[in-house]
């Protein structure tokens, strides 16, 4: 393998890419991935986090295999669920769907689920889950109508950004708080680290 490593992410989401940042991890490109994320009949919260980032990290994989693109590149996606119980809250895009989510979370606990998978330039597959569990405050009228007005939630699992307005609605949280954000770095940067990436190497330059 060459000495120059390239990580492409399988995602668009700027929320991810800034914390790869955070970790000294720049990728060379991002290829989001578009699939049908409907869940499958029963399907329980964390097998649908799994299904999802193997779904997203394949298609960019094979995207990169058409082109000729795959020498020393890994590829790496996430795709994080929150769940009250088995109850699987949706990627609010509507008014009405992020005000039911808040109703539901409002005062009570609930999981986020982040699935990552990353694609070695050897074609083997890794999969990993992280887990973390959220209390929300009992939510006043006015918050949960402010919050909806703030359209922070939009395009959110379960409807709200933690990194943004909605962490002051948390009472505690049990794991890690980077994969509420949308992205592990703990898990992630063990399972980059493990497959052989450089994660560390690039720390050496000091900051920029």
């Amino acid at each position: 393998m060459s000495a120059i490593q390239k990580l492409v992410l399988a995602s668009g989401s700027p929320r991810r890419a800034a914390l790869l940042a955070q970790a000294g991890i720049e990728p060379s490109s991002l290829l989001p991935a578009d699939i049908d994320e409907t869940p499958l009949k029963s399907e329980h919260p964390r097998s649908l986090a799994r299904r999802l980032a193997q779904m997203k990290a394949e298609k960019a994989h094979a995207i990169l295999v058409e082109n000729g693109e795959m020498e020393d590149t890994f590829v790496l996606a996430a795709d994080t669920v929150v769940s009250v119980g088995r109850r699987i809250l949706p990627k609010a895009e509507m008014l009405d769907e992020a005000s039911w989510c808040l109703k539901l979370l409002s005062g009570r606990s609930h999981k986020v689920h982040t699935g990552i998978c990353l694609i070695t330039p050897k074609g083997a597959r890794r999969i990993r889950l992280a887990e973390t569990k959220v209390r929300f405050k009992r939510l006043s009228r006015e918050e949960h109508e402010s919050y909806l007005a703030s359209g922070e939630w939009r395009g959110k699992a379960g409807a709200y950004a933690i990194q943004g307005l909605a962490g002051t609605f948390v009472v505690r949280l049990a794991g890690s708080y980077s994969n509420v954000v949308g992205l592990p770095l703990y898990e992630t940067v063990n399972l980059l680290t493990g497959e052989g990436f450089k994660v560390h190497f690039r720390w050496l330059s000091g900051p920029t």
